[in-house]
């Protein structure tokens, strides 16, 4: 029902507008017309048909569904490109003042910067160029073939034209001086005409059979020619396949072979599975799906059915980056769980692999050559095995060694096995050299450690203090009375600066130039606390 009118209907009314439509749907009674006389589907849903109540529309209608608003401001076309306008005669003024025109300034002008401008020269005005403003909606901005012209395409196609013309032109020349040059002398041409009339009929047909061979190897040209106005373009091929090959389901006519399905053209197994491999240019269709990507995409939704049966929301159809990702993930854990697992027992019961290495006598002994042996060791028959040389020379002993150099390392130095020397070059001492070099070592060793308990006891020095810094006066210091009577005077001053603190100079002098006479005086005239008799001194 189309209709937007919500009137009221009585029960017997509602039962015929009902009728009606399933007469409609049924293609018994002709289909509603609209206000503008356009059949309306009576298939379409009631919600969709019916129009607001706002749009007061009492005729059935469908401008409801449409775009019914429009914006009138906009518009579909685009600047005229190369269209100037008005080209004045002298300079105006506010022009441009390279070029005169009014349109733009010296900084935005597009001409070439004349030696003098039209400001000054008032020759060869440029024209206007015209401005033009469109307000565009949302798409329109968006949209990249907006201004584009189709006609434009015209010389496009038009310059590809001409290029394979002249490149067809070009081939047949050249085909034709290769005939010039293959061509036969006249008289053996007048000598070709007197052949009977049968072997010329005979050619004829050779010729046309390859005409038509020529015209069969083209099967997978691809002819392309212009249909649209923008320059689109169909290709069009002739044979499908090669007319030497033969379909897969003639390659067996046994009736009991493999089964081909002639709606969907394909054939799963194997024809010819007798066959050699190596001739077989078809081997069933499952081939293909048992190879290359097939079987990983077959992995994938295996995984991803096997996920969603455990409960995961995963869907190969409705998320398939999802899906792969999810199986990525689960490769990568099930690695990390194999290896974690394997690590996991190497640490329990140990790898007898990696622990014990192969002798070498297994790994080059291994020879197809018969070598005979008597009791004592020595060879009879046949010729020992040789050891595997480099190109560096090897087993050379040099200054009486009987190892090499490197074949003995100790303390971060290489040296010889034979004398545990670590000079290269040296004369080998043998074994008397090893019991001289681990007497030093055991010698260098006690001197160490001897040096080393001498440095932990130290030796406390007596401190004597000179008899000037109060210690006991030596028996034989000698003073001077003199300068004992003055250093008496200088202690009684001093003394009685510290009482009187008046005569207390700010800045003091210290004097550390003590004299054994000065220190005399400072004992004579100290108070001693201990003494009895202090207070009546």
């Amino acid at each position: 029902m189309a209709t937007a009118s919500m009137a009221f209907k009585s029960r017997e009314d509602h039962r015929k507008q009902l009728e009606l439509e399933e007469a409609r749907k049924a293609g018994l009674a002709p289909a509603e017309v609209d206000e503008d006389g356009k059949e309306i589907n009576p298939h379409i849903p009631q919600y969709m048909s019916s129009a607001p109540w706002y749009l007061n529309s009492d005729k059935p209608s469908l401008k409801h569904q449409r775009k019914w608003k429009s914006d009138p401001n906009y518009t579909k076309s685009w600047y005229n490109r190369g269209e100037k306008g008005f080209k004045a005669t002298k300079y105006r003024k506010g022009a441009c003042a390279n070029c005169g025109a009014m349109t733009h300034d010296v900084k935005s002008c597009m001409d070439r910067p004349r030696k003098l401008g039209a400001k000054f020269t008032g020759k060869h005005i440029a024209a206007d160029e015209i401005i033009e403003e469109f307000e565009l909606n949302f798409d329109g901005k968006r949209d990249r073939w907006n201004g584009f012209d189709p006609a434009s395409y015209a010389y496009v196609v038009h310059r590809h034209e001409a290029k394979e013309e002249a490149r067809r032109k070009y081939l047949k020349e050249q085909q034709l001086k290769k005939l010039e040059e293959k061509n036969k002398t006249v008289e053996e041409v007048e000598a070709m005409v007197a052949v009977d009339e049968e072997d010329d009929e005979d050619d004829l047909k050779v010729d046309e059979a390859k005409v038509d061979e020529s015209k069969q190897m083209d099967f997978a040209k691809v002819e392309k020619r212009v249909r649209t106005t923008g320059g689109g373009s169909t290709g069009t091929v002739r044979n499908l396949r090669i007319r030497e090959d033969t379909a897969k389901y003639l390659l067996n006519l046994d009736v009991n072979s493999a089964y081909y399905d002639p709606k969907t053209r394909s054939m799963r197994e194997d024809p010819l599975p007798d066959a050699d491999p190596n001739e077989k240019f078809y081997a069933g269709d499952n081939q293909n799906r048992l190879s290359g990507q097939a079987l990983e995409f077959k992995q994938l939704n295996l995984h991803a059915w096997e996920a969603f049966d455990k409960g995961q929301d995963v869907h190969m159809q409705a998320a398939p980056s999802q899906a792969e990702l999810c199986y990525k993930n689960f490769k990568v854990a099930k690695e990390q769980l194999k290896s974690r697992v394997k690590d996991t027992i190497e640490e329990k019961y140990g790898n007898a692999a990696t622990e014990e290495e192969i002798p070498r006598e297994l790994l080059l002994g291994q020879s197809e050559n018969q070598v005979e042996y008597d009791r004592a060791g020595r060879i009879i028959k046949g010729q020992e095995m040789a050891l595997p040389k480099s190109k560096y020379e090897e087993d050379v002993y040099t200054n009486n060694h009987t190892s090499v150099w490197g074949s003995w390392w100790k303390d971060f130095q290489w040296g010889y096995k034979c004398c545990k020397q670590t000079i290269r070059n040296s004369y080998c001492t043998g074994a008397a050299g090893i019991e001289a070099a681990e007497a030093s070592a055991d010698l260098m060793k006690a001197n160490i450690a001897r040096k080393e308990a001498s440095e932990d006891k130290q030796v406390v020095a007596e401190e004597r203090r000179l008899a000037t810094w109060g210690t006991d006066v030596p028996d034989d210091l000698v003073l001077n009375d003199k300068k004992l009577a003055e250093a008496l005077k200088k202690e009684d001053k001093r003394k009685r600066e510290e009482t009187d603190e008046r005569k207390r100079k700010f800045n003091v002098k210290y004097d550390d130039g003590v004299t054994p006479e000065e220190m005399e005086a400072y004992r004579m005239k100290r108070v001693h606390h201990d003494d009895p008799m202090k207070d009546f001194l």
